[in-house]
């Protein structure tokens, strides 16, 4: 009897135990390293990119996400629990607030709309947490890699729409930018509470756009 009662608490605890082993990450912060995959012919453009970093500030549905670099930040505000925010760049002398509505948050995500992860066997650690490969394909047939964690998930799934399917958090992944192709290797994950105002919108400073007007002008996007 004793023998039996320690193979059902030992079954148990077989499924206890991967389920604890999972933290939420409900509020704090993701910092993420970007490097800049470029040909032997184009260093400058790397070196233009020298210690550009994407941080995300997380607190429950809200989000902001940082991408700042020697040439300018662009930020994203977004409040998921209504599907508002804004998308701010400064970019040299210019500054401009493009508010965001539901429908542009479609707009802007649609090329990720469908996108298909296939999990592969390889692994490998970052920052502190084991990662599994798996590989994406989007809609129009781009492919690229994702290296993410099950040991940690977010609660707000729509902060990053392309990885809302993930079965985890993405700590390494590939992105695009025109010719050049982007890597992301998050550097640093902290769980301090973050305040509200880093959420706020602001309401002067800017020159403020609809997002279809940012649409017709070049560089905005």
């Amino acid at each position: 009897m004793h023998c039996r009662y320690i193979a059902v608490i030992a079954f148990v605890l077989s499924f206890v135990n991967p389920l604890k082993a999972q933290k939420i990450l409900s509020e704090g912060t993701i910092v993420y390293d970007i490097t800049i995959q470029t040909g032997s012919k184009e260093p400058q453009l790397a070196d233009m990119f020298d210690g550009a970093k994407t941080t995300i500030y997380l607190k429950g549905g809200q989000s902001r996400t940082e991408m700042v670099s020697p040439l300018g930040s662009t930020i994203t505000i977004l409040d998921a629990r209504n599907n508002s925010g804004a998308v701010l760049k400064e970019y040299g002398n210019q500054k401009l607030l493009i508010k965001m509505s539901k429908e542009d948050w479609t707009d802007i995500n649609s090329k990720y709309s469908g996108i298909v992860f296939t999990m592969e066997n390889e692994t490998k650690e970052i920052a502190g947490y084991k990662c599994q490969k798996a590989s994406a394909k989007l809609k129009d047939g781009t492919t690229f890699t994702v290296f993410f964690t099950k040991e940690l998930v977010t609660e707000n799934k729509d902060y990053d729409f392309q990885f809302k399917n993930l079965p985890g958090l993405p700590l390494e992944y590939e992105s695009s930018l025109g010719n050049l192709k982007v890597k992301y290797t998050a550097s640093k994950i902290a769980f301090d509470p973050i305040p509200m105002q880093k959420f706020a919108v602001p309401t002067s400073g800017y020159r403020q756009l609809t997002y279809a007007e940012s649409k017709t002008l070049k560089g905005a996007q």
